[in-house]
């Protein structure tokens, strides 16, 4: 997955490996001696617990049946899903989830609040329900003798605002995550349940998925509408891991011609002119595909589908599946291309996870269905190298330029050389963030770190890359690594476990070197500076200067003004404080995140008089003035900074290979 757009540049394991062996027993012996407690309790951990009056001994069994599963998305005006299921059932006790654990958010599915509805019924009569009190997402039934069919009714809600959650429905857009609408039965794994999924689509609307169509049926042409799509049956795991993207402007780009794996680009956009995309711009998505399938020597999809939404209504995303992803940007995607190239390389992040987190996967996160808790251990590697190969891949197929990436790397290495969490918290404590702070806001989140996993994460595997040139006399990198370890298996779409054992042995087969007490140093040490090793070693190293580099004029176009690191805080349009630094001059004459700067010398807020507010103290030796406003309390506040304007940027150090534009460049 990919960070919101709106999260800093920043952002463990719940049981270290070396106690996990101990504990675990002890917890499987507390909950199969209160088994019973556990069916109608906690129904999320099938692996240890008896559940719905069944041995767990049966959860690697076919579930009996396929799940009929109907989603209508045609109430664009109300932005409702109304949805219909009919589940095989034996009579008796039966519990049914919501999905909870999500592959790719790290965390719990915040849309359960979106459920609505709820009814069930069998052989015409209504069957009731209770939601668990301890497990919210579990529901229990009693089914009556004689029915064999539960037939279930409900809808799911899109939020009509970004404030009540991810917008999911517009007039022109649809997004279909299957795992907001399904109730699957316990007591089976999720690669043993069979669903058949039918669309129904608003007349007009095209669609992308990693979904195929079902052959056709004899009682074809008695279909309630000619945008009903009922696609072949898959595993529930299948299904939840192939979303659909459907829109009135629809457009499909072929990334792959001529191939026996096919690519595509499939995108929706709120106007036709926004799917408007030249020859070149194509070219460089074609190239993505090409440089990525040299770099890992394999392919895990029988086809792949990148879904892409150009909008200002519908929610962004950037969210992986092993087939396909979400990504959603706003609509200059390609009219803007030559203007602002920040953030392309959401795709190439994106689809390194079919081979990186979709079919490599850390063992903590391989469980057995979507209600049984995930563990983010190794989340440095999932999405840390992921967010490396993400950069790297936008510069070697030209989706960004080398330089672009130089300054987004000069950026995630100034933001850890101020961060004043890296004093108390290590690299590894913050893959437990998707857990306990679930993506909500943070106002000190310099201080309480974020998802640093990404973006600290990607510098660690550029140290690690120009560590391995390094340590072979240039003759071997990660993209060694790429094809020893995620190469395997070529065609296979069956994941693929991994421990952090199974990391350090592979790079030590490419090039010996204490591998063990490197990544232990970095993931569980406390720096108060940043990795800049990695910068280092790959021949740059970090300035600042008084210019901005156009990738961060792009970025301070999208906000107000970038003063992160200079006065230390970061403002939107209305001059509003979005980011601020704890040790930073504002932080450090407690200036709040959130508060409203309201005039600067005596002159009402404009960006540009504070920029000459910072130049001119420099020269004069005067202190800025600043009136802020939080919330009804407004204060006048003097910040005697004298050191001008401070823009992030790489300058070669040519004492040293100039390994990362070797690094950048693409693959033959």
């Amino acid at each position: 997955m990919r960070l919101p757009a709106s999260k800093p540049l920043s952002s463990a394991t719940a049981l270290p490996p070396l106690i996990a062996p101990f504990i675990a027993p002890l917890l499987s012996g507390f909950i199969m001696a209160s088994g019973a407690l556990a069916a109608t309790a906690n129904a999320a951990a099938d692996n240890n617990q008896v559940n719905a009056g069944k041995s767990v001994s049966n959860i690697n069994k076919a579930y009996p049946g396929v799940v009929q599963l109907i989603v209508d998305a045609s109430d664009l005006d109300r932005k409702i899903f109304n949805i219909r299921a009919s589940i095989p059932v034996q009579a008796g006790p039966l519990t049914l989830y919501f999905p909870e654990w999500l592959p790719g958010k790290h965390g719990t599915n915040s849309a359960l609040n979106q459920l609505a509805g709820l009814r069930f019924s069998g052989n015409q009569q209504a069957i009731a329900w209770k939601r668990d009190p301890l497990n919210m997402y579990a529901f229990h039934l009693q089914i009556p003798a004689g029915v064999s069919q539960l037939n279930a009714e409900y809808q799911f809600l899109s939020p009509t605002e970004d404030k009540f959650g991810r917008v999911t429905m517009t007039p022109d857009i649809i997004g279909v995550q299957w795992n907001n609408m399904i109730l699957y039965p316990a007591g089976a794994a999720s690669d043993q349940i069979r669903i058949q999924p039918t669309l129904i689509l608003p007349a007009g609307f095209q669609f992308g998925s990693a979904l195929e169509l079902a052959e056709k049926r004899e009682n074809q042409g008695q279909r309630p509408s000619q945008n009903e799509f009922q696609f072949k049956p898959v595993t529930l795991e299948e299904l939840v891991d192939s979303p659909v993207f459907a829109g009135k402007y629809f457009k499909r780009f072929d990334l792959n011609p001529g191939a026996k794996i096919p690519v595509h680009l499939n995108v929706v956009a709120d106007k036709p002119e926004s799917l408007n995309a030249t020859p070149e711009q194509i070219a460089a998505h074609q190239a993505l595909v090409q440089q990525a399938s040299t770099l890992f020597g394999s392919q895990h999809y029988r086809h792949y589908d990148f879904l892409l939404s150009l909008s200002d209504e519908f929610s962004g995303i950037g969210l992986e599946h092993h087939q396909s992803s979400e990504n959603g940007v706003r609509p200059g995607y390609f009219s803007d291309w030559a203007k602002k190239s920040s953030g392309r390389d959401l795709l190439a992040h994106e689809y390194t996870h079919s081979w990186n987190g979709k079919f490599r996967r850390p063992a903590d996160l391989l469980t057995p269905h979507f209600n049984t808790p995930m563990q983010d251990s190794l989340l440095w590697v999932y999405e840390g190298q992921t967010q490396y190969w993400g950069y790297v891949l936008a510069a070697r197929s030209g989706l960004m330029k080398q330089e672009h990436i130089r300054d987004v790397l000069a950026n995630v290495a100034a933001y850890y050389d101020h961060q004043s969490g890296r004093n108390w918290r290590n690299l590894q404590d913050t893959t437990n963030n998707p857990v306990f702070v679930s993506r909500r806001s943070q106002a000190w989140s310099d201080f309480q770190r974020d998802e640093d996993y990404y973006r600290e994460g990607a510098l660690l595997w550029l140290e690690v890359d120009a560590q391995l040139r390094a340590l072979s006399a240039e003759k071997y990198s990660l993209n060694d690594f790429a094809g020893k370890f995620f190469g395997v298996n070529n065609g296979s779409t069956t994941p693929l476990s991994y421990q952090l054992s199974d990391i350090i042995s592979t790079l030590n087969e490419i090039q010996p070197f204490d591998w063990g007490h490197f990544l232990q140093e970095r993931l569980e040490g406390l720096q108060s500076k940043t990795p800049t090793a990695s910068l280092e070693l790959a021949g740059w190293k970090l300035v600042y200067t008084e210019k901005p580099s156009e990738y961060a004029k792009a970025t301070e176009d999208a906000q107000d003004g970038d003063f992160l690191y200079s006065l230390g805080f970061s403002l939107d349009k209305t001059g509003k404080i979005t980011r601020l630094l704890l040790n930073s001059p504002a932080g450090k004459a407690n200036i709040l995140s959130g508060s409203l700067i309201i005039a600067v010398n005596g002159k009402s807020y404009k960006a540009d008089a504070l920029k000459s507010a910072i130049t001119n103290a420099k020269t004069q030796k005067q202190a800025i003035e600043l009136i802020v406003r939080h919330g009804e309390y407004y204060r006048t506040i003097r910040l005697d900074y004298f050191e001008g304007l401070k823009y992030p940027a790489l300058v070669r150090n040519n004492l040293v290979p100039d390994r990362l534009s070797k690094i950048l460049t693409p693959l033959k």
